[in-house]
């Protein structure tokens, strides 16, 4: 007897054993050193100076799986200082490692930074650029993909192969002159080409009767790009870590920071096929292409190149308005656990955001509810931390349109850790708009055109809205999201349009509760910069 006990309990402590060893396979660090250096290179045919990372451009494409744990150490070899965001990973708890002005000093030239975070609980297609002054508009950009672990399933067959698209306008100006431009209260000129992971054109290789997952990310400064294969269907997957209702489409529209995964099968006769991405919405068209080729293919690309929609903002929205959630998928995403559901929560707060161009002092501006945004010389999450007074104010923008003029600020919204927000986004412009919040991702709820009133919640989606942190806005028209603010930092909410970011259109939500408590928020980096008013402050 004792020895059947001996045997269980041996058996037992085995595997426990086991599933702890498991459990800290799955959540692995990884370690990185990634040097940014100036380069020059020939993007659209012209050499010009870029920003290489690692000697690449874009930048090394970072994959990682699952809750695993990023050290990445950046060390800065530029001549000014420099930062880069992780574009849609949500850094739980953790906004130190943002790396926007609002919640990190910028890495000096010649010197470095160690950032320390987690891909916790995501799946998808991310990016991450920089996001200091007009550098993205050089480079310094690269894939961010989080892929399933072996526990977790995804609602789709594995693929045959896993193709990542950067995709984005470009200018032969060098950031510096475009930054110069801005400065002087101009506004950009039209970009002068587009590109596929840094060329005007380029290949991939596939076998007939495989299926290919492609990855679309749009990184450029400010056109909404279309992509298309001659000859081949998209199936849409994925958005943003927001696995979806698996729709067909022949094209796909993608927005400024967006991105999408497609699943595409080489069902076609063997051959060599056109990849397409062109501008939308624009007078000049831009477009870049690729080649599909099959590795059994002994005839080049032919025939003309796929033609974009006929229809403009209209078709655009309605494909908008047709990506749907899976809510039937086992995968990391909001509220895996299905402890409520978003369409049964009433919201805390309305917060209504109207962009406009103001001009302030004689210079062109952009403006959330005709507020302006500058950065200080201190991060605000290290004003905050520190108590260092004079560096923002709660006050200093509404969280409804306002009549009065613009003004410049350092603007920040308060708001508690757990409220359950509704975010109305007015576009009054005839511009398309892409807004984007870190730390979160969102329900994209409604969109419309015309002015958003109370009545419009009547055409909400309220059952199967996707969730992602890019969402567009089409022009004199309005876009709802809902989001749940658990996730306690500095937040910024910023126009993906790079240009308007740089002059002002973004602001910050202080998302916050008074209990200080490593079950809300990780403590202040060890290896913090400090800059501004921050220095000489302690831990």
């Amino acid at each position: 007897m004792r020895s059947t006990c001996f045997f269980y309990l041996l058996h037992f402590v085995v595997l426990v054993l086991l599933s702890v060893s498991l459990v800290q396979a799955e959540d692995a660090y990884k370690y990185f050193t990634w040097t940014v250096t100036y380069g020059t290179l020939s993007p659209l045919g012209s050499p010009q100076q870029v920003i290489l990372i690692n000697g690449q451009f874009p930048g090394p494409q970072l994959d990682l799986v699952t809750n695993e744990n990023v050290v990445l150490n950046l060390v800065n070899k530029l001549d000014q200082p420099f930062l880069l965001t992780w574009n849609g990973i949500k850094q739980r708890k953790n906004s130190w490692q943002d790396g926007v002005l609002g919640t990190n000093c910028p890495i000096p030239p010649n010197s470095n930074y160690t950032y320390k975070f987690q891909a916790k609980d995501q799946i998808g297609t991310y990016t991450y650029f920089p996001s200091t002054q007009l550098h993205k508009a050089a480079g310094g950009f690269g894939a961010l993909n989080v892929y399933h672990r072996s526990v977790i399933a995804v609602p789709y067959p594995y693929p045959d192969g896993d193709f990542t698209l950067l995709v984005g306008d470009w200018y032969k100006t060098s950031h510096k002159a475009l930054r110069e431009s801005l400065d002087s209260g101009k506004s950009l000129a039209f970009p002068d080409g587009l590109l596929i992971n840094g060329q005007s054109h380029t290949s991939i290789n596939g076998d007939q009767g495989k299926t290919y997952m492609f990855r679309i990310s749009n990184v450029g400064m400010s056109t909404s790009i279309n992509f298309r294969i001659q000859g081949h269907t998209l199936k849409l997957v994925e958005v943003e870590g927001s696995h979806v209702i698996q729709n067909i489409y022949d094209s796909l529209d993608v927005h400024v920071g967006q991105s999408a995964a497609v699943l595409v099968t080489l069902n076609q006769s063997p051959k060599d096929y056109h990849i397409v991405a062109s501008t939308r919405f624009s007078r000049r068209i831009l477009t870049a292409t690729a080649v599909l080729h099959y590795t059994n293919s002994h005839s080049p690309a032919s025939g003309p190149l796929p033609s974009p929609p006929t229809y403009q903002y209209h078709w655009s929205l309605i494909q908008a308005r047709s990506f749907r959630w899976n809510l039937t998928a086992n995968a990391a995403r909001p509220n895996p656990q299905g402890s409520y559901h978003y369409g049964k929560i009433t919201p805390t707060k309305t917060i209504v955001l109207a962009n406009s161009a103001p001009l302030i002092n004689g210079k062109l501006r952009y403006a959330v509810n005709k507020v302006s945004y500058v950065n200080p010389d201190t991060p605000l999450k290290l004003a905050d931390y520190f108590n260092i007074p004079g560096i923002f104010s709660v006050n200093s923008i509404q969280s409804i349109p306002s009549n009065g003029p613009a003004s410049v600020a350092t603007s920040v919204l308060p708001t508690s850790l757990h409220d359950f927000i509704e975010l109305v986004f007015q576009n009054d412009e005839n511009s398309m708009q892409s807004w984007h919040l870190d730390g979160y991702d969102f329900w994209v709820v409604g969109y419309g055109f015309g002015q958003w009133t109370p009545a419009k919640r009547r055409i909400y989606n309220l059952v199967d809205a996707l969730t992602r942190h890019t969402v567009q806005v089409y022009p004199n028209s309005w876009t709802t999201i809902l989001v749940s603010l658990d996730n306690k930092g500095m937040w910024n909410l910023r126009s993906a349009i790079w240009e308007r970011q740089y002059l002002g259109q973004q602001l910050y939500l202080r998302v916050w509760n008074e209990q200080q408590s490593l079950y809300n928020e990780y403590n202040i980096p060890s290896n913090v910069l400090l800059c501004g008013k921050a220095i000489g402050h302690h831990l």
